[in-house]
């Protein structure tokens, strides 16, 4: 069953994580932490030996050993958390930096005390084993004390998951082109995308206008050339206009619904029955907005 919003929920919804891309993601990046929380076990192991050569060989092993094999059976959690609360949700207003801050809490809490909860166990048993009892000390002071080495670690996990998505993402997502190419008759101009500044209709033709000045043809409706150029970041405000998103310098309300793009000198119409490109310019390269 999915929710409102198409996403799968329920076991379908872990189902989905654990497949594709997202499985890749957890595993990538389970190696990794897995190479750095080694890496750190030694360290830690060495130097507490180093500061204390009165401790049995083994105990700094099965303290340092047992809170790495911990954390690395919760590696799941910190992955979990960063895809359910991505760094998107800090640009969707304050309800969302809420949604944001209380689920990476909670899991933090959560994976602070699975982590110490599974650590004592295990240093318990390996005691036993060896015929030693073991001491955790004081739980509340302990706790609080692990907590903050947990929330530190926890916040590292969780930026190396979205790293890990990140350089996935950008790796599949297709490279934008840098130019168009405008077949005026026989000519052809390939101009950057940057000096395109918008595209209007002029009968069987479209007509580019460049940051130049230039102005040529091409025979063709605005409509196909829409479908090549919005990938690009050019959108559509007017039945007869198609302008650069990323060009644009103001938008200035015309009254009755209608505004107007600014793109430098040039002024482009913003049609109200265009409503959503409104919004994208906003959101795209919001300018000031008299």
């Amino acid at each position: 069953m999915s929710g409102t919003n198409g996403a799968p929920s329920g076991m379908s919804g872990w189902r989905a994580r654990m497949a594709g891309a997202d499985r890749r993601d957890l595993i990538l990046g389970w190696t990794l932490i897995l190479g750095i929380t080694a890496a750190f076990m030694v360290v830690n192991s060495l130097t507490v030996l180093t500061d204390s050569p009165s401790l049995r060989l083994w105990a700094p092993w099965v303290w340092e050993g047992t809170s790495a094999l911990s954390l690395a059976l919760l590696i799941w959690l910190p992955w979990l958390a960063a895809s359910a609360a991505p760094t998107a949700l800090l640009d969707d207003g304050w309800r969302g930096r809420g949604a944001f801050l209380a689920l990476h809490l909670t899991a933090a809490l959560l994976y602070s005390l699975l982590h110490v909860g599974l650590m004592v166990a295990m240093r318990h048993g390996v005691y036993a084993a060896l015929g030693e009892a073991y001491d955790y000390g004081p739980p509340i002071q302990r706790f609080v004390y692990e907590f903050r080495k947990d929330l530190l670690s926890y916040t590292l996990f969780v930026g190396v998951f979205w790293a890990v998505r990140s350089l996935r993402e950008a790796r599949e997502s297709p490279m934008r082109p840098v130019s168009f190419d405008i077949r005026d008759g026989a000519r052809l101009i390939r101009a950057p995308l940057d000096d395109i500044l918008a595209v209007t209709s002029a009968g069987n033709y479209v007509e580019f206008i460049l940051a130049d000045g230039r102005r040529p043809l091409m025979r063709a409706t605005l409509a196909a050339v829409e479908v090549e150029l919005e990938r690009c970041g050019f959108v559509r405000t007017h039945r007869s206009w198609l302008v650069n998103a990323a060009r644009m310098s103001g938008l200035r309300p015309e009254g009755s619904g209608d505004w107007t793009v600014e793109l430098g000198s040039l002024e482009a119409p913003l049609s109200r029955r265009y409503a959503p490109a409104l919004d994208r310019l906003k959101a795209e390269r919001p300018g000031p907005v008299a």
